[in-house]
């Protein structure tokens, strides 16, 4: 599945040169999931996190087996930039998701979460109720799609929300149209086919199927 997330991010400070014995990458990857490791961790974080045919995504997008190695190469660039962005830690949780690791993924999405209680983008919600989805709490998922169903668009912002949907940019220039709240449907999915794993119930069949399709389908 192509890896899309449209979050805006930081950028970063220009960091110093590391040698090529710490910029190797721990084991062998299969022939598939080859990539330039030293090319990608030099990149900024736009480069790296938000352009949808580079950056770890292209990885993660050559194959199931890739995932795992997009979701350690997202931890080493957290480790080498010492950053730990919301999206950098969120799209690394969710790749160790879709991997079957749960615990790693549910800790790296908490960590996303941020402080407080405050939740004006709804944000806090989302991250609510995928760790729900991951921690097999269907009512903590009911609730936390509750509160994200209930978020009111911001005032001040030319945001036009027309029958539940408003237009977005993405960082490559395409609009797209999109559910208000923000993942409401990708929250809906995770319901719809509960019994699922994370990488299913996340497609998109789970958010428009109102059905779920039974375990291990």
């Amino acid at each position: 599945m192509p890896f899309r997330f449209l979050i805006p991010v930081l950028s970063i400070a220009l960091l110093p040169s590391y040698s090529a014995a710490q910029l190797q990458p721990q084991g062998t990857a299969s022939a598939a999931c080859s990539h330039d490791r030293a090319r990608l961790l030099a990149l900024d974080e736009h480069s790296f996190d938000q352009d949808f045919s580079g950056g770890w995504r292209a990885l993660a997008d050559k194959g199931e087996e890739c995932e795992p190695v997009a979701a350690d190469l997202l931890r080493d660039y957290r480790e080498l930039h010492k950053n730990d962005s919301t999206m950098l830690l969120w799209h690394e949780g969710q790749l160790r998701a879709f991997s079957g690791q749960y615990a790693q993924a549910i800790e790296l999405m908490r960590r996303s979460r941020g402080p407080g209680e405050e939740d004006k983008g709804g944000w806090k919600a989302y991250v609510d109720a995928t760790v729900a989805f991951l921690g097999r709490d269907e009512a903590a998922l009911e609730t936390a799609r509750q509160r994200l169903a209930a978020l009111a668009p911001p005032t001040g912002e030319k945001l036009v929300i027309k029958d539940g949907y408003f237009e977005v940019k993405t960082p490559d220039g395409q609009t797209l149209n999109m559910r208000w709240p923000p993942n409401i449907d990708v929250v809906e999915g995770l319901q719809n086919c509960f019994d699922q794993p994370y990488k299913t119930a996340y497609a998109m069949e789970c958010r428009t199927n109102k059905t779920r399709p039974a375990s291990g389908a």
